[in-house]
């Protein structure tokens, strides 16, 4: 006889779990809904019916309102935070979903979740099952029995957890699986609010336990237990019982198992499909359905013979205006269209000439890569008219490429018209590869989106679905993907041109849409000053890229592998035993059990010690084994991310590094770097600091120029937040953590030591960012009460800075955004929320975006004024990095001091309307680091 297998999910745990798994980067459709809890909850639920195969399945939710629990003890769960908005929405679409696969969904006025699971649970096993709770609530432990798991879903990609009577001993350290209820009823749950006993923690508990076996037998034998904790036994005996019914999951809930009702049925298609449609779900209909969705076809319809692939169910956009949704319906395949092939030398004559009488043209190019730098032009295509669109191929044969490409010269190198791109800059680098440096003027609508949504993503397809209620073709459908895609060079011409003209038309069709939203939301000012005009900025840059030394990092490449075996040896000797250092597990059981460090933190979900970055440093000061964990991993990180890679990434076009300098990804306005990410090469460390010498000038005729903004964010703290000490520090020109150390702890300016100004340094920077006394502490190596007095002291010296900070959450509280001193905006859609540890997300937010915000439109203001500048000097020197707030120029040496007059004349003018004075540092050399 088959083996029955009974799934029991805790919906409400499992819903809160999704949503705080994407907190950081929540999934929104096209309609606002936030559908990251869904997702989560679906993915969760289709892989264990996958994986699991289970015969039976029920899902059970908590109850509106309180249970038996508050009756005994109203103070229980009372703490908590308000339901999270989201997640209020995303339940009723669950319960949909769930008739979709028509499981049952179970819920018993007056009693939780898990003490409906653990009754049906219990009665099942009864009845022969294997029964698996998937939760990842730990209390369900003392449920578990020889037919009775836990099964734990997989998180951050450490994989499906399941858990028996041995494994749940072993994470509780007990010996009987009823020592889970004693153990919770001594140590408590302050996430459910339940007291336990105070100073009684899970170590102390399990020795009790083994000791006295049982937590009635610990009570009763309480005088033999010695010291404070012998007292507070006797003191709250009480409070340990009620405790201990309080954590006592229910086995005697009103409902009764029955298997017909559990059993898994075929699911509903058809209610499934017209949810995941409303929901924009693709790529889980496609895995759940079987069959690739149609979400622009009609209700009857939604899933044609033919099609249309999706790339995948990423979050869609919110308008920042109100816009009536209705089902996407309109696609390639039911909308009119003319995209016209121009193939031969006459088509292409007409063409120019009917686009050289248009003021407005969309241009994109399709080509063979995403790297623009290494990519060959496969085709450009021209749209000026909604439903028509112009494809001009491009052969193979190079010479013939910039042949064609040299016709349209004249034409897109015109000033005189505005061209329409989604991420014009790849347009445009593509098109300098090619001989043909595009002026402008620009409309960008991925920028456009980003201004107005920035917190989310602008890929084109999410835009069109949001704003035309249209779907694109995918680029998958055309060149597959994995290890079996090709380019576009190699698929036919007449697809490639109806997927590259429907590019040129949705791009032209978005731009009153954009136009309008910016407008809407007051950012027009803030897209033609500062983001479009930095597109070519970033685009010249980009194309000079830096010459990189990899002889030289093959040679540091072993100096690291040198350190990381010395280091490993080290790391060894003390230890007393070889492991793998890489290993976390094993970094974990060697210095936790081995060792007998003390640990004083949770255990991961797995029952493994966490052994991040964070709590590492904090016990390095005491344990110097630790301290060379930490540096094995620093010379470890450095050697493969940064020494090892580099060189790769050398263009075999120019010989030169080329990093992508992406202006839509930070909210804040901040440009981010990849392929490679030169922003993030350390600089606070010496091995750091060691890979910028293999950046260099060009050749011998040059030098680098750094320049650099001293203490910008801190500057433009004191000018927004107008406070008066602080401004005044600046403006004496004194050491800023020095001033704030003298006023902080009391003392004169002179007499400060050099422990205090670095307690002042890091209060400058953190408590400015939303640090509060814990963090604090833990970063000084005080005491909590020290660092509460620290920050108390410091907003009374500094009470602009407090008064800044409570008038701006105010302020984003009633509008619902918060601005930067150039206009660029950012809203928060969850500052007003009921929920404390969301609402206190946004409201960090809100404090540093106007500082970081200003800071990004700050360098990017110079950037784009000395970009002029070196033009219309007609100089040879050119700007090649952006990093954070520093600027490298690669100088040609006998313009050297015009440039250094030049750069630090912008760079301090950028905005002149600042009181507070903006300091430039600068520095040369014949690699990065002598140049920083």
């Amino acid at each position: 006889m088959a083996e029955k297998k009974l799934f029991l999910l805790d919906g409400h745990a499992l819903v809160y779990r999704a949503h705080f798994a994407f907190i950081n980067r929540p999934l929104i459709n096209s309609k606002g809904v936030n559908t990251s809890a869904i997702t989560g909850f679906v993915r969760t639920l289709w892989d264990l019916m996958q994986n699991q195969k289970p015969t039976h399945i029920a899902v059970a939710f908590d109850p509106k309102g309180g249970t038996f629990r508050n009756e005994m003890y109203p103070e229980y769960k009372a703490h908590r935070d308000a339901q999270p908005e989201d997640i209020g929405i995303a339940i009723p679409h669950i319960i949909d979903i769930l008739a979709g696969f028509k499981i049952p969904m179970i819920c018993i006025d007056n009693y939780e979740a898990d003490d409906v699971i653990g009754t049906i649970a219990k009665q099942a096993e009864k009845e022969g099952f294997k029964v698996y709770m998937v939760t990842p609530d730990k209390d369900y432990g003392q449920l578990v029995s020889e037919n009775v798991f836990m099964y734990k879903p997989s998180r951050s990609g450490n994989g499906v957890e399941i858990l028996g009577e041995k494994e749940i001993k072993e994470v509780w350290g007990i010996d009987r699986i009823d020592q889970v209820i004693d153990s919770l009823g001594l140590i408590g749950d302050s996430a459910d609010n339940i007291p336990g006993v105070p100073g009684i923690g899970p170590k102390t508990a399990v020795k009790l336990l083994e000791e006295f076996g049982s937590m009635e037998n610990i009570l009763a034998n309480a005088d033999k237990v010695k010291g404070k904790n012998g007292e507070r036994l006797k003191e709250f005996a009480d409070q340990a019982r009620l405790s201990r019914e309080l954590a006592t999951i229910k086995l005697d809930v009103p409902i009764q198992f029955n298997a017909k009702e559990y059993n898994i049925d075929p699911m509903d298609k058809e209610v499934l499909t017209l949810k995941f449609q409303e929901l924009e779900f693709r790529t889980l209909a496609t895995q759940i359905l079987g069959e690739e969705p149609n979400f622009a076809g009609t209700q009857g319809s939604l899933f044609s013979n033919q099609p249309t692939k999706s790339s995948s169910s990423e979050p869609r956009f919110a308008p920042a205006k109100e816009v009536e949704y209705a089902v996407v319906k309109k696609n390639i395949t039911n909308t009119p269209h003319d995209y016209q092939l121009v193939d031969t030398k006459e088509k292409r004559t007409q063409l120019i000439k009917t686009l050289s009488q248009q003021k407005t043209i969309s241009f994109d190019t399709e080509t063979t890569g995403i790297d623009a730098h290494i990519a060959e032009l496969v085709g450009m295509v021209f749209s000026f008219e909604k439903g028509k669109a112009f494809y001009v191929p491009i052969p193979e044969d190079q010479d013939e490429a910039k042949s064609i490409a040299a016709e349209f010269k004249e034409l897109l190198e015109s000033k005189d018209k505005l061209w329409v791109g989604q991420n014009i800059k790849y347009d445009a680098i593509m098109m300098k590869w090619y001989g043909v440096d595009m002026n402008g003027p620009y409309f960008d609508t991925m920028i456009a989106h980003y201004l107005c949504e920035p917190d989310l993503r602008h890929k084109l397809d999410y835009i069109s679905e949001a704003y035309l209620k249209y779907q694109m073709v995918p680029i998958e459908e055309l060149i597959g993907k994995g290890k079996n895609q090709l380019t576009m060079r190699d698929i036919a011409i007449e697809k490639v041109k109806e997927y590259a003209g429907e590019d040129a038309d949705i791009t032209l069709q978005l731009h009153p849409e954009m136009e309008s939203l910016l407008k809407d939301l007051d950012v027009t000012k803030v897209f033609d000053t500062i983001e479009i005009p930095l597109v070519n900025v970033l685009r010249d840059m980009e194309y000079e890229g830096v010459r990189l030394n990899a002889a030289f990092l093959e040679s540091y490449s072993k100096d690291l592998e040198k350190l990381i075996y010395d280091t490993e040896k080290s790391i060894f000797k003390k230890a007393g035993v070889q492991f793998n250092v890489s290993s976390p597990s094993q970094v974990g059981q060697v210095l936790f059990e081995k060792l007998e460090i003390p640990y004083r933190w949770r255990k991961n979900s797995s029952g493994s010690y966490s052994t991040d970055v964070e709590k590492l440093d904090e016990l390095s000061v005491n344990h110097p084994i630790v301290a060379e964990i930490l540096e094995y991993r620093k010379y470890s990180k450095l050697k493969s991310t940064y020494v090892d890679s580099l060189p790769k990434q050398i263009n075999p076009r120019s010989n030169r590094i080329h990093s992508n300098f992406n202006q839509v990804r930070a909210a804040t306005g901040r440009l981010a770097s990849d392929n490679p990410n030169l922003q993030n090469i350390p600089i606070k460390n010496d091995a750091g600091r060691e890979i910028r010498k293999a950046f260099e000038p060009r050749d011998s005729d040059h030098i680098l120029l750094a320049a650099d903004y001293s203490q910008i964010e801190l500057r433009l703290i004191a000018e927004i937040s107008n406070d008066e000490a602080m401004l005044e520090a600046f403006i004496a020109g004194n050491d800023f953590h020095r001033a704030t150390a003298a006023k902080v702890f009391g003392v004169p300016y002179d007499d400060v030591t050099a422990d205090q100004r670095r307690s002042a340094k890091t209060v400058n920077f953190s408590i400015t960012y939303g640090a509060g006394a814990t963090n604090l502490s833990r970063q000084l190596g005080i005491s909590r009460t020290e660092a509460t007095d620290l920050i108390t002291n410091y907003f009374t010296q500094f009470n602009g800075l407090k008064r800044y900070m409570d008038d701006t959450i105010e302020f984003a509280r009633e509008n619902g955004y918060v601005i930067t001193l150039m206009g660029r905006k950012r809203l928060l859609r969850d500052i007003n929320s009921r929920n404390g540890l969301i609402r206190s997300n946004a409201e960090r937010v809100a404090i540093n975006t106007p500082i970081q915000g200003t800071a990004a439109d700050l360098i990017k203001i110079a950037m784009i004024n000395i970009h002029k500048a070196l033009k219309d000097a007609k100089l040879k020197s050119r700007l090649i990095l952006q990093v954070h707030d520093e600027l490298v120029f690669d100088v040609y040496k006998p313009e050297l001091e015009q440039l250094k007059v030049m750069v630090k004349d912008l760079m301090t003018n950028a905005m002149p309307q600042l009181k507070v004075p903006i300091l430039v540092e600068m520095g040369t050399g014949n690699n990065w680091l002598e140049a920083h």
